[in-house]
């Protein structure tokens, strides 16, 4: 397509069923908006292409719903793509160099013919480009250059994963029939985004943020052979039942916090040491409680109490899932609140050790407690010790509740989300 006639179908409606699948009804004119704003920003940056063809792709970030700390045990999770996203224009050309702008950061500009990995690159949103495409030309896929202008309502430390859905932006653009005709598939597209984010971006996270920005929708993913996940994609109206999904940001700086994310796996890989095995999901939970007065001699309490966590944790993100699925939403939601419970006392990373006065994931959880009263559920949502939590409101409270976690934790500080259904995907004009 071309950027006038792309902007002339938003104008006359022929994306209007698709940016509903991705937005909901009431956002679509702020999306059109949004996608005219980034053809034209997209155009001044690359003003070789005025003329040219185009390609418009977006890729949403996610929620964890269930499963707190357990992917990277090799655990089961329950997580959803949500109505943020970020967005590509792009055009591709035969250099071998892939240019991305996005907006508010300078250009990254990625040579095919160099994809070995940069340290300096290291955390650099170009470490993961190139690590992306690396690992695409490692598959044999002959791949080429493109230029792309981005922008993203993921907002980074969010915890609705930014980095996960530029990955996942980043591996569709390559997978389309431009390229490769879309032979990879959501599920390789997820692990390949995973592999740029361990070997060249530095981070050694799970595999549940790619997967649930790729594939789209409610997905349980049981990662028992993380080669070949286990994945059940589902739907529930959270609406419908009289729900809504909202995460507020508390706004607790990240800074200093890697150990306590590395901490916990750590530990957690200590119990299951001690039963000769590489992660938890391979231990036997009961011989686990059988030896616990000596697992606590061997590793160390917290290291018990956070084995313990993983196991029941594991448990709930099945169950939580089966409880969408038969549409039992008082049960689902009382899980949620045990999931909460759990976190807090037995996983322990609502706020870090070495912060004692630093506790707005408390604090946040307090006060969504006392708004929402019983008929809801709140949780920390992802890594935890700063950042998110998550909370199913009453659809009569939404309005209420967004306003004071906006006040206490600074504006627009609460998302209230959509889930979904669509992961990574090139949006084209209808036939």
């Amino acid at each position: 397509m071309y950027a006038k006639s792309f902007i002339k179908g938003l104008d006359n409606g022929i994306y209007d069923s698709q940016l509903k699948k991705l937005y909901g009804d009431s956002a679509i004119e702020i999306q059109k908006n949004r996608y005219k704003n980034a053809v034209n920003e997209f155009q001044k940056q690359f003003p070789q292409h005025k003329n040219a063809e185009i390609a418009i792709f977006s890729a949403p970030g996610r929620t964890e719903i269930g499963g707190n700390h357990t992917d990277h045990q090799h655990g089961c999770v329950l997580a959803a793509a949500v109505n943020l996203d970020v967005i590509a224009i792009v055009a591709f050309h035969t250099e071998r160099v892939i240019k991305v702008k996005s907006k508010g950061y300078p250009m990254d500009v990625v040579s095919l013919n160099d994809l070995s990995v940069h340290e300096s690159e290291k955390s650099t949103s170009a470490a993961l480009i190139r690590g992306v495409a690396a690992k695409f030309a490692e598959m044999g896929i002959q791949i080429g250059g493109f230029d792309a202008y981005t922008t993203s309502d993921v907002l980074i430390g969010s915890g609705l994963s930014s980095s996960a859905a530029f990955e996942v932006l980043i591996g569709t653009i390559i997978d389309s029939h431009h390229y490769n005709e879309g032979k990879a598939g959501a599920v390789e597209i997820a692990k390949i985004g995973q592999y740029a984010e361990n070997v060249y971006f530095g981070k050694k996270s799970g595999l549940m943020d790619q997967m649930a920005s790729s594939i789209g929708g409610l997905v349980s993913i049981d990662f028992q052979d993380t080669e070949n996940p286990k994945i059940k994609s589902f739907s529930y109206d959270f609406e419908k039942a009289g729900y809504c999904l909202c995460v507020t940001d508390t706004k607790g700086s990240h800074a200093d916090l890697t150990e306590d994310y590395v901490t916990i796996r750590s530990e957690m890989e200590s119990i299951a040491a001690q039963f000769g095995k590489e992660f938890l999901r391979n231990v036997d939970e009961h011989q686990f409680y059988r030896e616990i007065s000596q697992l606590r001699k061997k590793c160390s309490d917290r290291a018990v109490l956070r084995a313990s966590h993983f196991f029941a944790e594991n448990n709930r993100a099945i169950l939580e899932a089966n409880a969408l699925l038969e549409g039992n939403i008082d049960s689902f939601l009382a899980l949620v609140r045990e999931s909460g419970e759990s976190s807090a006392n037995y996983l322990q990373n609502f706020y870090s050790c070495r912060k004692p006065m630093e506790q707005a994931i408390p604090l946040g959880i307090m006060m969504s407690k006392k708004i929402l009263g019983e008929n809801s559920a709140v949780r920390v949502h992802g890594g935890g010790f700063a950042g998110t939590i998550q909370a199913f409101v009453p659809m009569k409270k939404v309005n209420e509740y967004s306003q004071e976690m906006n006040c206490i934790f600074g504006g627009e500080s609460c998302y209230v989300l959509k889930i979904r259904p669509m992961g990574g995907v090139e949006i084209k004009e209808e036939l």
